[in-house]
């Protein structure tokens, strides 16, 4: 949805667009946060195009880091695939990663926890990767493999 003065207020405020959730506060369990935040719909729908299957796998990411960025095109599909690819990449990494979990914040935004104790704020990662192909999304899970 292109909403003109809500893009033109994100620019000057320096928002990114992003996604909010309620938390397991909020009446909502862990299970259910992970469940929600891994549906990821117009990126599977995508990648499914191009024959990418997402199984949540480090493979996955390395294929879509290897699609063509025909989204760049859109705005508006750029911004909800960024939000997308920034969920999917965080539901991958609390899948494959031990002891990494989301983290939710009180004003709704999802984030992943590193056993580090470190927060990794994939979401605005996943913008960054539709923007401009860096950083791979499979990069950014091997450093959080590592943490």
């Amino acid at each position: 949805m292109d909403i003109p003065f809500l893009g033109k207020w994100r620019e000057r405020h320096a928002v990114p667009a992003g996604v909010a959730v309620p938390g397991p506060g909020g009446g909502q369990d862990a299970a259910a946060v992970a469940d929600l935040l891994a549906e990821c719909e117009l990126l599977r729908v995508r990648a499914a195009r191009d024959g990418v299957e997402l199984d949540n796998s480090a493979a996955s990411l390395t294929a879509l880091d290897q699609l063509v960025p025909s989204w760049r095109d859109d705005p508006d599909v750029m911004t909800w695939l960024g939000n997308d690819a920034g969920l999917y990449l965080g539901t991958v990494i609390v899948h494959s990663v031990p002891g990494t979990a989301w983290q939710v914040w009180p004003n709704g935004h999802p984030v992943i926890r590193l056993t580090s104790g470190r927060e990794l704020d994939t979401v605005v990662l996943g913008h960054t990767w539709a923007e401009s192909g860096s950083p791979e999304l499979s990069q950014v899970h091997a450093e959080a493999s590592e943490d």
